[in-house]
């Protein structure tokens, strides 16, 4: 491309050369016309039909029993708090991990839970509930 020297009286051209954009458009447009049916092409199988429903293994739960005077039952059974740590051990190994449902009395000292709850935590139990009753409407 060469330059000429104008005549000072031409004022410039303020006009944006067109035809190198249309060719980009036309060729961009040519690929996505190519590309389209590769993205769609799918193989046609047909997938054998089954009425079954997926089995859901649901944990078991373990009942915690606490009553006020320090007493602790695992699943009805008397126990120690230095006994409920290889049977929590136990329970963290089973797949799937158990529940553990805590029954505590009313007058239950917040100290005796705190160090069960912890415990079981740091046994690698983590799913852990409390029982209530519901209250009696009159």
């Amino acid at each position: 491309m060469a330059f000429h020297p104008r005549p000072q009286s031409d004022p410039p051209h303020s006009e944006i050369n067109m035809i190198p954009l249309i060719d980009v458009m036309l060729v961009l447009l040519i690929i996505f016309i190519v590309a389209a049916p590769l993205l769609t092409h799918a193989v046609k199988i047909e997938l054998p039909r089954a009425n079954s429903a997926p089995t859901e293994i649901k944990p078991e739960t373990v009942q915690l029993g606490i009553k006020a005077d320090g007493s602790i039952y695992w699943n009805g059974e008397a126990s120690t708090e230095a006994a409920l740590e290889p049977l929590m051990q136990e329970a963290a190994r089973r797949i799937p991990q158990p529940e553990i449902h805590i029954q505590a009395d009313a007058s239950t000292p917040y100290e005796v839970l705190a160090r069960i709850m912890a415990r079981s935590a740091r046994m690698g139990l983590g799913k852990i509930g409390f029982v209530s009753q519901p209250e009696q409407m009159p």
